[in-house]
């Protein structure tokens, strides 16, 4: 059953809309946890179509006006489901690196809405790596052609900084906390070089470069992927962080899975906490 809202966050224009600046990410759903296959399972097996509406609700009903997630057929279920039970979120959605045509996946996004597209950072990261990022203009045209805003995410800065420099156009960027792209990811995910590298100091480059442009900026994985949930002391201060040193028109986008605990809630209340100081 829908919850009605009872809370509010405050909010930052972007485009044509108002969103929170606090907004709920879709890893969890898809099992992305980047931290062990056996959570990566457990997240999987607990989003059914149900507990997936469940988050989202709460999510509503905490305040939270936007959901970020990316774009497969097991999303595009569980957006149709939400809508049609009177869903109201805003929806911001990443390509699936996984696609065999971009641009299909674009259309396919843009059919249902978003008020945002960007395009898929670890697909970013490895256009850049094979010296053929250029290409990815094309993929940002395309989402321009839909009406929805243009984003690109990428797990090194310079990358984002040669898109700013080159002007493209674009209207926001995801900018992750942690450059995980430092390493060969591939590797990682085999088991075959040591886990992805969460280095506090990469923050300080990351939100360098949120407040050198001045496109809005949705920073993501401020929580180290849970690295820095061991206490509610230690949550709070990376909310604190980011809110600290990115820009007053920026967001923040975390990944919340309510299998264990109402981290919706209280995620929520930390940042109408902080924000409000």
């Amino acid at each position: 059953m829908r919850t009605t809202a009872t809370a509010t966050l405050p909010t930052v224009r972007f485009g044509k809309h108002d969103i929170t600046r606090l907004i709920i990410g879709g890893n969890p759903i898809r099992g992305y946890s980047h931290r062990s296959a056996d959570l990566d399972a457990e997240m999987r097996e607990y989003h059914s179509v149900e507990n997936t509406l469940a988050t989202w609700f709460r999510s509503e009903a905490c305040g939270i006006n936007t959901v970020q997630t990316r774009g497969d057929e097991i999303i595009f279920e569980r957006v149709r489901a939400y809508r049609a039970r009177g869903g109201t979120m805003n929806w911001i959605c990443q390509t699936a690196g996984e696609h065999p045509d971009p641009f299909e996946n674009i259309r396919d996004i843009a059919s249902l809405d978003p008020i945002g597209i960007y395009f898929h950072g670890s697909m970013s990261d490895q256009h850049w790596k094979n010296g053929t990022f250029d290409q990815v203009e094309d993929y940002l045209k395309a989402m321009r052609d839909t009406g929805a805003m243009v984003g690109i995410a990428a797990h090194l800065p310079e990358i984002l900084r040669y898109v700013e420099d080159k002007d493209w156009d674009i209207d926001f960027y995801m900018s992750c906390f942690y450059h995980l792209a430092k390493v060969d990811r591939d590797l990682v995910a085999k088991g075959e070089q040591a886990e992805e590298p969460f280095d506090d100091e990469d923050r300080e480059v990351t939100c360098a470069f949120t407040r050198f442009t001045d496109k809005p900026c949705i920073a993501y994985k401020i929580l180290a992927a849970a690295r820095k949930c061991d206490t509610p002391e230690n949550i709070r201060a990376a909310f604190k962080f980011a809110f600290d040193r990115i820009k007053q028109t920026d967001i923040v986008n975390v990944g919340m899975y309510q299998r264990h605990a109402d981290q919706v809630g209280m995620n929520a209340d930390i940042v109408r906490e902080l924000l409000a100081e």
